[in-house]
């Protein structure tokens, strides 16, 4: 009988790579926070309802001569997180997170800013210039409570977004 043998040829190592070399990437899981994440998807509607009602609550006063739009940052990237949420996408892009990182950041700066400027006011009507009668003082102080809030919303979001940025 006439039984065909292997035959053994030398075959060069392939080239390393780099990832043989430092090994391979791992990504970092889905922690809750995140943009695509039930976790993001609720910090973010709750910054844009403390957002609204703070800025609802400046309305209902006499002082109030027009509402800002800082809200609107939350409002966007809370449809963004329910249509990666629906489709079951991951927002693991590097220009995405990028994007929500920079924009989160100077979200967050801006009402922190506003609500500390907000609380100083508030200060200075009631306590040092004692006007709380002519003016609305407890609204303000709501609409300041509520931009606090929105700010500790906001906070766990671009901390999140900042840590996966610098994991890539």
């Amino acid at each position: 009988m006439s039984v065909s043998r292997p035959a053994v040829h030398p075959v060069e190592a392939p080239p390393l790579t780099e990832a043989a070399v430092h090994g391979p990437r791992v990504r970092m899981k889905d922690v809750q926070g995140m943009p695509g994440t039930k976790g993001g998807l609720f910090l973010r509607l709750s910054q844009f309802v403390f957002a609204i009602i703070s800025v609802s609550v400046m309305a209902t006063t006499s002082d109030f001569r027009s509402a800002t739009a800082f809200s609107l940052w939350s409002l966007s990237l809370a449809f963004v997180d329910i249509y990666a949420l629906l489709v079951k996408r991951s927002l693991r892009n590097y220009k995405a997170i990028r994007l929500f990182t920079i924009g989160d950041g100077i979200t967050s700066t801006l009402t922190f800013a506003a609500a500390c400027a907000s609380a100083g006011i508030t200060v200075l009507i009631g306590n040092d210039l004692d006007k709380c009668a002519l003016n609305h003082c407890t609204g303000f102080e709501t609409a300041t409570a509520m931009a606090f809030i929105s700010w500790f919303a906001i906070s766990p979001s671009f901390l999140m977004n900042f840590w996966s940025l610098a994991s890539h």
